[in-house]
């Protein structure tokens, strides 16, 4: 059964949830932005997170693994800067 776009992106917003408090732990935070119709998910890395010279393996080792583990569809977790 596919599912809906809104389905998925609920289960991207629950998936942050039980991520963020391990990185708050660490003086960083994540903010979900979209998940697009290419099945990749969006987020911005905050506070620590944002410079942290491992923040590229946090995100692909950690947060995108456990995405790919508990959402199949996605395919990957990209972070972006809205700052221009």
């Amino acid at each position: 059964m596919e599912q809906t776009k809104e389905e998925i992106t609920r289960k991207v917003q629950n998936v942050i949830a039980q991520i963020r408090p391990y990185l708050q732990q660490d003086g960083g935070d994540i903010e979900f932005i979209e998940y697009t119709d290419e099945n990749v998910v969006n987020v911005k890395l905050l506070g620590a997170c944002g410079s942290c010279p491992y923040s590229t393996m946090t995100l692909k080792n950690g947060v995108e693994s456990a995405m790919k583990k508990a959402i199949p569809e996605v395919k990957s977790v990209e972070a972006i800067n809205l700052e221009i």
